[in-house]
């Protein structure tokens, strides 16, 4: 490669934050690194994401533990990507749920997932000798689902494909609290490898509809009050339009993906240049981006093989 993917270099362990965001809801986050949610029923506990491994996995636990004697029953998983599920051992649940899609796409490309994101990301997967192998879910749904902790409602859904097509959305009606998945970032830029332009911003106002008291987006700072849950949805909603309408423009006239890549950046690196992970996701995005501007309407399987190959193709 001409050069390291901008995750391989970085290294730098992130703060962990552990914030309370209604009353048995807690949000963890670090810095831009994915983030797990917390949901506290009346004799046990849900996790929402389980962490790219066991140790990452613990971390979470640990915060759990000062909250919270309750047992952990339940592990959500919003979709399939290795970053946020290959950790579900270290919970010892009882249930591991996901979306019917989000576990078919774990067949079709949960290896490829998992080899390619080891190789972009190497610090999120340090103790990756303790994964025991693909994370496969005890329950899956369609389209809606509610799971009850005693007398804590649950509701899992399915509200549009957006980051991947399997994505999923956990929301607490009692407090009115959602956490999105990948679907909302904040300050944090969106990973679209295996998104769809054309679907999300939909899905995003699907979510918006809800009039919610508080989200925990996939990555960057809970966000309390419906101000701060409308700007991260408009914030993500201009990120993903910013990366696909240049991408179209540049499809239109039948041009590369280099030339895509260029334009791309150019809309992009003056109003998003300092969100986390930007540099990690731009290429990735930019490649599906111009793909489904030229028709392709189910995202590549991405390998370690075919990263390094768009990499230097973007690199000239």
């Amino acid at each position: 490669m001409a050069k390291a993917f901008a995750s391989q270099g970085d290294m730098s362990e992130k703060q962990i934050s552990f914030t309370e965001i209604g009353k048995g809801l807690w949000a963890f986050t670090a810095e831009g690194d994915p983030n797990s949610g917390v949901i506290i029923g009346d004799d046990s506990v849900m996790i929402v994401e389980a962490q790219a491994t066991p140790r990452l996995a613990n971390k979470v636990i640990e915060k759990v533990r000062e909250v919270t004697d309750k047992p952990i029953t339940h592990v959500v998983l919003t979709h399939y990507h290795a970053v946020r599920v290959l950790g579900a051992s270290a919970f010892g649940a009882q249930q591991i749920v996901m979306s019917d899609k989000a576990r078919g796409m774990v067949v079709e490309r949960g290896q490829e997932d998992w080899d390619s994101e080891f190789q972009r990301f190497p610090r999120l997967f340090e103790g990756h000798e303790s994964i025991p192998g693909l994370t496969w879910p005890t329950t899956t749904f369609t389209d809606r689902m509610t799971v009850y902790l005693g007398n804590r409602r649950v509701d899992l859904m399915h509200l549009g494909r957006g980051h991947t097509a399997g994505d999923i959305v956990v929301h607490v009606p009692d407090e009115n609290v959602m956490f999105t998945g990948d679907l909302v970032e904040y300050h944090s830029a969106c990973y679209c490898g295996d998104g769809h332009f054309a679907d999300w911003p939909q899905t995003l106002e699907n979510i918006r509809s809800a009039d919610l008291a508080a989200i925990a987006p996939g990555r960057g700072d809970a966000l309390m009050g419906s101000e701060m849950v409308n700007k991260a949805i408009d914030l993500t909603r201009d990120f993903l339009e910013s990366t696909y309408r240049p991408a179209v423009q540049v499809a239109a006239r039948g041009g590369t993906l280099k030339e895509a890549w260029d334009a791309i950046r150019a809309e992009c690196d003056p109003k998003f240049a300092d969100y986390a992970i930007y540099e990690h996701c731009l290429p990735f995005n930019a490649a599906r981006a111009f793909d489904e501007a030229r028709g392709i309407e189910t995202p590549r399987i991405w390998t370690a093989q075919r990263d390094i190959e768009m990499w230097e193709a973007l690199q000239g």
